[in-house]
């Protein structure tokens, strides 16, 4: 029999949990699962407009959740920090269970939900894009996600440079103004009147430029978006240099390529950056408008709105954050070479290695200043 402790009227402990743990660790869980519980409902699906899951979405997944941290107590003992190489341990151990596809597929998509409130509620950086993954009614599948030809590259900068505008706050009529304070203030969440010059060039901003322009030309992982900071950047030269106690990867300083298009919107981004009160006494490259790091859920959700403001196909497409990243490989491969591709993406690979000197930086930043 469960526990009848219940929020949103979902189980907050489930029975086989409740048994696994004494009173100490019951105590804490449970207050982690009742704050997991009230995000699913009220934030979950979109946070940014502050969204929740249906009931039945956030009970199956609250269930699916409890599943996985189980998996993990089995393994390790009582914790409550979930990581990537748990999620991938998890989804090997999920291949061999008698279940269908879809129900492997519904298991890994409430991992991905559990991190998704771990990074927004608990400023977790977690980054998970499967190996495996479980698609409805499908097979197992390995898949290679889908990149952006370099036609739909060019498309997508054009639209980034449009996604949100507004008219300049000089050129409307009063009549007209009044209008765009109400589309601002439902943008920002605020009251109308409460609306200002400093709302209105927010919305004309160079925060979304300058991260795409910047990831397409450094194939950022989306990780690497919410890492970033502003001591990476040398514009003079066109580059990020990364150290290596910073990357991602953590074997090499990485000096990374930027064209001329992308620099020049990078030193746009930090003077408007300077107006913001959330980037003072950090030194975050790029912040959510909840003062977050970057990660894959918000930046995928940006990739689908500027997909559909340019009119990129994405039905029966694999389109992530990632196909950014691999339309660079592709098309820095074809340019320079797999000693680029390995420098420029910041791939750690024994095989490249011997290779590195072969592939100049100034080399690099010809191609990318190609790409525009």
């Amino acid at each position: 029999m469960q526990s009848r402790d219940q929020v949103e009227d979902i189980v907050v402990v489930p029975e086989a949990s409740e048994q696994y743990l004494n009173q100490r660790q019951l105590e804490d869980y449970r207050e982690h699962r009742v704050n997991l519980i009230k995000w699913l409902r009220h934030l979950g699906k979109d946070p940014e407009k502050a969204e929740g899951y249906a009931y039945d979405t956030a009970r199956q997944r609250c269930y699916k959740i409890d599943q996985f941290y189980r998996w993990i107590w089995d393994r390790e003992g009582y914790t409550l920090h979930a990581t990537v190489e748990h999620a991938d341990k998890f989804t090997k151990e999920l291949v061999y269970e008698e279940h269908s596809n879809t129900h492997k597929a519904a298991v890994q998509k409430a991992v991905k939900t559990l991190f998704k409130y771990l990074n927004h509620e608990k400023a977790r950086s977690i980054d998970w894009e499967p190996d495996i993954k479980f698609t409805n009614g499908g097979s197992n599948t390995h898949q290679v996600r889908d990149f952006l030809t370099g036609d739909e590259r060019r498309r997508l900068k054009q639209a980034v440079l449009e996604y949100g505008s507004i008219p300049h706050y000089n050129s409307v009529e009063p009549r007209e103004r009044s209008r765009w304070k109400a589309y601002l203030a439902q943008r920002f969440e605020k009251p109308k009147q409460e609306v200002t010059k400093e709302d209105w060039n927010r919305a004309n901003g160079w925060k979304y430029p300058s991260i795409v322009y910047a990831s397409m030309d450094a194939g950022f992982r989306p990780k690497e978006v919410g890492r970033a900071k502003v001591s990476w950047l040398d514009l003079e030269n066109n580059l990020f240099r990364i150290p290596k106690e910073e990357s991602t990867k953590n074997t090499e300083n990485w000096h990374v390529a930027l064209s001329d298009r992308a620099s020049n919107i990078l030193r746009k981004w930090l003077s408007e950056r300077e107006n913001y009160d959330k980037y003072r006494g950090t030194g975050a490259l790029w912040l959510t408008r909840y003062g977050n790091p970057y990660g894959s859920e918000s930046l995928n959700r940006l990739l689908k709105k500027l997909c559909e403001e340019a009119g990129i196909p994405t039905k029966n497409r694999d389109i992530t954050w990632y196909s950014i990243r691999h339309s660079v490989g592709t098309q820095m491969s074809r340019d320079q070479g797999p000693a680029a591709v390995q420098q420029q993406l910041r791939q750690r690979s024994k095989e490249m290695a011997v290779r590195y000197d072969q592939a100049p930086v100034e080399d690099r930043q010809d191609t990318v200043n190609k790409w525009d």
